[in-house]
């Protein structure tokens, strides 16, 4: 399988002090960020997402750097001890899951409407044609 080509994606202003060291040096606070000299680097819109988001819920003082970095550890050490190969295609994946625990630990989302929002996209996804967009209302 080859990888496919990674889109560069415009990271939306920081202006949290605490955030933007970590930017600045991501590639040592999270060594397996996907980047290039011209920043992070994205195969899909929804991985910029995930960025954006967890960017943004830290500068708003949800969480801090240090803890985004801690919870996307572990989730990554979790994931490789389940078997994950750790090529860099599951990158983002781990950051949705951790960002999805962080929030939920934090109370900023409600464990029952995450599961019941997964549930209702599984259950779009499975009656949407292939090649078709993936529409939550019926």
């Amino acid at each position: 399988m080859s990888a496919e080509p990674r889109q560069s994606v415009s990271v939306p202003p920081v202006s949290d002090r605490s955030v933007r060291p970590a930017l600045s040096a991501d590639a040592e606070v999270l060594p397996g960020l996907p980047r290039d000299e011209g920043g992070p680097h994205f195969r899909d819109g929804w991985e910029a997402e995930v960025f954006a988001i967890a960017l943004s819920l830290s500068e708003a003082g949800h969480f801090s750097w240090s803890e985004w970095s801690a919870a996307l550890s572990v989730t990554i050490v979790d994931a490789q001890v389940g078997g994950d190969p750790d090529l860099g295609d599951t990158y983002y994946h781990h950051w949705l899951a951790a960002l999805e625990g962080l929030c939920r630990s934090k109370g900023l989302v409600l464990g029952a409407e995450v599961d019941r929002r997964q549930q209702a996209w599984r259950e779009a996804y499975e009656r949407t044609p292939h090649g078709q967009a993936v529409n939550l209302e019926r």
